[in-house]
Parts: C-alpha cells; structure tokens; sequence
C-alpha cells in the first residue's frame, strides 16, 4: 500500500494548523515519527503555526528548540509563529 512520507504528513498537519486544530496537527507529527518518518522544516513549521492558532507557547518554543538541536534550518517563519504562539498565550 501507499506508505505516508514527510510531504503528505506536513501537508495533512498544515491543513490542520489552517482549520486551529492544533490537537490534531500534533497528533499527527507524533505519528509521523512512530511511522519512522522524519518531520523536515515544513513540518515543523506547520506544527508551530498550529500552536501559535491554539496559543500553546510552550510547545512552539520547544519545536523551535528542537528544529535547532536537530540541525533543520530556522526560518523568519519559524520564529514569527513562535513569537505569534508566544503573544497568542499571552507570554508577550
């Protein structure tokens, strides 16, 4: 059968940062993993702007955090929906 790889997970976790359902799109990454996939600089920057939708600062920042400790490019992107979570959550 069709195996899911990173360009259908990043695009099913962006369709859900673009509907707010931020509890999907991390279900989602989570299982992007378990499924031994690995999530690219779309991936998590579709997850931190779905985060920022919910407000949930603190795991934008710690996506952010780890893109970094995982050596995947930081973008403007990247940091404006970390700081957008961060403001959403009212930690700005």
């Amino acid at each position: 059968g069709l195996q899911p790889d990173v360009v259908i997970f990043s695009t099913c976790i962006s369709a859900c940062d673009k509907g707010g359902q931020w509890q999907k799109a991390l279900a989602l990454f989570q299982e992007m993993r378990q499924c031994g996939v690995e999530p690219n600089e779309v991936s998590y920057n579709a997850l931190i702007s779905a985060c920022a939708q919910g407000g949930r600062w603190q795991i934008a920042i710690d996506l952010l955090a780890e893109m970094d400790s995982r050596g995947i490019r930081l973008s403007s992107y990247s940091y404006n929906a970390a700081i957008t979570a961060c403001a959403n959550g009212g930690e700005w």
